[in-house]
C-alpha cells in the first residue's frame, strides 16, 4: 500500500542510491502526515484538543516541520529561522512534563493556511538539503544527514501519535478517506480463545545495529538471562478483555495498582477508552468512525488497565500472570525467529500502514511453529519494564531531551509496533515508552512466569556535564571563591537598591541556583533554559527538595554527593518559581513585563546575541533592570563571528563587548554598575576552571 515506509539502511556504500532513498522516505512521511489531516472536516477541527494533556491538533501539524528547522539550526546546517513566531510557539511537544505549557491563554494559534505554508517552506528546504549536503556512508550520528534522518523519524512518530489524537476526536470533525481505510472485516467479529504457550529460556543481548538510524536510548548494551516462561498465544482481544469488564474489573480496586486506582478515580473509566455502549450493544472506535464491536481485534488500553487485567487473571487462574519484561519480549521474538535488527516485511505483520489504517484480528498474522500471533505489529505491547538507559548510553547532543526525561520510572516500554508504525518505529530493536496512563495504539499479551522483574534505577545524576553544573551551583566553594550564582544575585540586590521585585526572568538558569536565590526577592520567577536536562534537575529539586549526583575524583573513580535545599536556605520560596524550556533568542510572547531580567553567562553562547538584546529590551518594565554576566568567551562553535558583540577588531580598533552592549542598550538603558565576578568549575579533584565573568547591571530609563 505504501512505499518507503521502511527506514533506510545507512551502512550502504552507494551514496547516490541512499540519497534517493532518504528523499523518498522524507517525502512519504511528510506527505502522509498531511494526508492524515485531510480527513478533518474544517479548519475548526484543527483547533480541537481531543486529549486534555496534549496540545490542539494544529500544534502538531506545525511541530514536526518546526523540529526540522530547529534541529538544523542546532546542528549549524542552517543559520536562520523560517518563521520566528511559529518556531517559538510550536517547538516543544507534550509528554505531560512539568515544563509543558498547556495554558491556552498563552497561545494565539496561527491560521491553518499559515501552518501549511510554513510546512511547504520546510519541505522545500529539506528537499534541497537532501539533494545538496555531502553524503558519505555509513552515516553516523555526527553527520549532517543524521539530523535529516532525525527529523524524518520524528515526523513518523508524530504521524502515529497524531493518529491516536484523531481516534480520540469527535467523529463530527472527521470524514472518510480512501487513503485511511480500515483493515478488518466482518469475519473478525466473533470471539477467539487464547492460551498460554511455552517459550524457551535464553540469553537476550540488547544492542543497536549500525544498519539504520536509531534514537540514543537504543545504543549501549545489556545482556539478560531469561528463564523459560509461557506467553499468551495471542494479544488480548476485545472479547477476552470483556470478561474483565463484565466481572466488574473497573469497579473493583483490588486489581489496580496505586497509580491505577488514582487514574481510575480521576477518570471514572468503566471500560476501554475506544469502546462505547449504545443501548445493549458495544461499539469500537477505529481511526475515523465507530463500528459494531469487532471482538477479535486486540484491545487498546493503557499500561494501568493491562496490569489490572493481569492481576485479575492471576487471581482467577491461580497462576503467576503478569505483563512481559522487555527482555522476555525479545526472548519471544528470538523464539519465533524474528530478526530484531530488521523491519518485518509488510506481508508478515500488520506494520508500515501496509494493510490499512486499523488493527486486524489477533490471529491473522502468526509467527513460529507455535503460531504466536502478532509478536510484532497490529498494536504496541505494554511491558512491565520501565524504560531506562542501556549501559553505555550517551545523549545525542542535538536532541538532549528525547530519552533522558523518560528515565524516571514512570514511562513504560511498548514493543513491537502497531499498524501505524513506520520507519524506526517498526524496528524490533527500537525502544519507545509512554507514561502509564497514556493511550497509544497499544494493547498487551500476558506471560506466566515465576521470574521476578526487578529494576534498579540509578537515582544519582551521572551525566558528567549535569553533575559538573550541580556542583557549580550547589556544591562546595573552591579556593575561597564564593558561589557564583549567589554572588550574582547578591550583586544585583546591592546595586539596584531593591529588596523586592514583582516579576523576574532568569534566562540561562541551568540547574537553577540563581532562580532559587531570586525567589527570595521576587513574587514570581520565570526560569528558562535551552537544555531540558538542566531544567529536569531543577524541577526535581523542587519536587524532592534534594538531589544526588556523582562527581569524578580521577579517572573512573567518583564520589557521591547529595544536596538539600534546606541546607542552603533555598527551600522556602520554591513556589515562586516556574521552570520552563525555551530559546533565549526566540522567546514566547508570554515572557513579558519583568522588573528584572538576569542573563547569567548566556550572551556569548547565543547564535544571535544582538537580536536577543533588542528583543529583551521590550520585555522589561520602565525602571526595570537587566543584569548580564559573561566571560565573553566568543567562539564560532556557538556564535558565527559576524554576530559576536566583542572580541574582534573593526577598522583596526579593538571592539570590546561592554562597549557594544552600551551601544545596543542605549538610549533606553543606562549602565548602573559593572565589575568582574570570579567563578570556579570543578572538573576533577585536581582540575578546576578559574574564570572571571564581567557583571553589568542596566536600568531602563525609557518606555521605548
Amino acid at each position: 500500500m505504501q512505499k518507503h515506509t521502511h527506514t533506510p539502511h545507512i551502512d550502504v556504500c552507494d551514496a547516490t542510491s541512499l540519497r534517493n532513498q532518504i528523499k523518498s522516505h522524507f517525502l512519504m512521511g511528510f506527505e502522509k502526515f498531511e494526508s492524515l489531516h485531510q480527513t478533518l472536516t474544517s479548519d475548526k477541527a484543527y483547533y480541537q484538543q481531543p486529549e486534555p494533556l496534549r496540545h490542539p491538533i494544529i500544534f502538531y501539524l506545525g511541530h514536526t516541520a518546526v523540529f526540522f528547522a530547529n534541529k538544523l539550526k542546532v546542528a549549524k546546517i542552517i543559520n536562520h529561522s523560517i518563521d520566528d513566531a511559529i518556531e517559538s510557539m510550536m517547538a516543544i511537544g507534550v509528554d505531560e512534563m512539568s515544563w509543558d505549557d498547556l495554558n491556552q491563554t498563552n497561545y494565539q494559534w496561527p491560521q491553518v493556511s499559515a501552518v501549511y505554508q510554513y510546512r511547504q517552506k520546510v519541505k522545500t528546504l529539506v528537499s534541497e538539503l537532501i539533494d545538496s549536503l555531502p553524503l558519505t556512508t555509513p552515516i553516523t550520528w555526527n553527520d549532517p544527514f543524521w539530523i535529516i534522518l532525525m527529523g524524518i523519524e520524528h515526523e513518523r512518530i508524530h504521524l502515529e501519535t497524531s493518529s491516536v489524537l484523531f481516534r480520540q476526536l469527535d467523529t463530527k470533525f472527521l470524514k472518510a478517506s480512501e487513503n485511511w481505510p480500515t483493515a478488518f472485516g466482518k469475519d473478525e467479529s466473533t470471539a477467539l480463545k487464547n492460551q498460554l504457550l511455552h517459550v524457551d529460556a535464553t540469553t537476550v543481548t540488547q544492542t543497536k545495529s549500525n544498519k539504520t538510524y536509531g534514537w540514543d536510548n537504543e545504543y549501549g548494551q545489556l545482556t539478560t538471562e531469561v528463564n523459560a516462561f509461557k506467553a499468551s498465544q495471542f494479544l488480548v482481544s476485545n472479547a477476552e478483555f470483556l470478561e474483565f469488564v463484565d466481572d466488574g474489573g473497573y469497579q473493583d480496586t483490588q486489581w489496580w495498582c496505586e497509580e491505577g486506582a488514582s487514574w481510575l478515580a480521576y477518570t471514572q473509566a468503566q471500560h476501554p477508552h475506544f469502546w462505547r455502549r449504545v443501548g445493549k450493544q458495544w461499539q469500537y472506535r477505529s481511526l475515523l468512525s465507530w463500528h459494531d464491536m469487532i471482538w477479535q481485534l486486540p484491545v487498546d488500553v493503557n499500561y494501568l488497565e493491562a496490569k489490572a487485567f493481569c492481576h485479575w487473571l492471576a487471581a482467577k487462574t491461580g497462576k503467576p500472570i503478569r505483563l512481559p519484561s522487555e527482555a522476555e519480549w525479545y526472548a519471544l521474538a528470538q523464539f519465533v525467529g524474528i530478526n530484531i535488527n530488521e523491519s518485518p516485511q509488510a506481508k508478515t505483520a500488520n506494520l508500515h500502514l501496509a494493510h490499512g489504517a486499523s488493527a486486524v484480528a489477533v490471529n491473522r498474522f502468526l509467527f513460529g511453529e507455535q503460531q504466536f500471533g502478532d509478536v510484532v505489529g497490529n498494536v504496541w505491547q505494554w511491558c512491565e519494564t520501565a524504560i531506562d538507559a542501556l549501559p553505555g548510553f550517551k545523549v545525542h547532543p542535538a536532541y538532549d531531551d528525547f530519552s533522558v526525561p523518560t528515565f524516571d520510572g514512570r514511562h513504560n516500554l511498548i514493543k513491537g509496533g502497531s499498524w501505524a508504525s513506520t520507519g524506526n518505529e517498526a524496528l524490533p530493536e527500537s525502544r519507545y515508552a509512554f507514561r502509564r496512563h497514556f493511550f497509544q495504539h497499544a494493547g498487551f499479551r500476558y506471560v506466566e512466569s515465576e521470574q521476578t522483574i526487578t529494576q534498579h534505577f540509578n537515582t544519582y545524576e551521572t551525566d558528567e556535564l549535569i553533575s559538573q553544573y550541580l556542583e557549580f551551583h550547589y556544591g562546595e566553594e573552591y579556593f575561597g571563591v564564593a558561589n557564583f550564582p549567589k554572588a550574582c544575585i547578591d550583586t544585583i540586590i546591592k546595586h539596584s537598591n531593591k529588596q523586592s521585585f514583582n516579576r523576574v526572568l532568569d534566562l540561562g538558569c541551568a540547574v537553577g541556583r540563581s532562580s532559587f536565590e531570586l525567589a527570595h526577592y521576587a513574587q514570581h520567577v520565570d526560569a528558562v533554559d535551552f537544555s531540558t536536562r538542566f531544567i529536569r534537575n531543577a524541577i526535581n529539586l523542587i519536587k524532592h527538595q534534594e538531589i544526588k549526583y556523582m562527581i569524578p575524583i580521577e579517572g573512573d573513580i567518583t564520589e557521591a554527593k547529595q544536596i538539600q535545599l534546606s541546607q542552603l536556605n533555598l527551600g522556602d520560596k520554591v513556589h515562586n518559581i516556574e521552570f520552563t524550556q525555551g530559546d533565549a533568542c526566540n522567546l514566547k510572547d508570554k515572557y513579558r513585563n519583568y522588573d528584572l531580567v538576569f542573563a547569567g553567562n548566556l550572551i556569548d553562547r547565543l547564535y544571535q546575541p544582538a537580536s536577543f538584546i533588542h528583543d529583551i529590551k521590550t520585555r522589561i518594565n520602565p525602571a526595570g533592570y537587566l543584569a548580564i554576566t559573561s566571560p565573553y568567551t566568543w567562539l564560532e562553535e556557538f556564535t558565527n563571528k559576524e554576530n559576536w558583540l566583542g572580541g574582534y577588531k573593526k577598522n583596526g580598533e579593538n571592539v570590546q563587548t561592554l562597549d557594544h552592549l552600551k551601544a545596543l542598550l542605549s538610549p533606553e538603558f543606562e549602565l548602573v554598575h559593572h565589575q568582574d565576578i570570579p567563578f570556579v568549575i570543578r572538573e576533577t579533584a585536581r582540575k578546576h576552571q578559574h574564570t572571571l565573568a564581567q557583571f553589568s547591571l542596566w536600568k531602563k530609563t525609557s518606555k521605548t
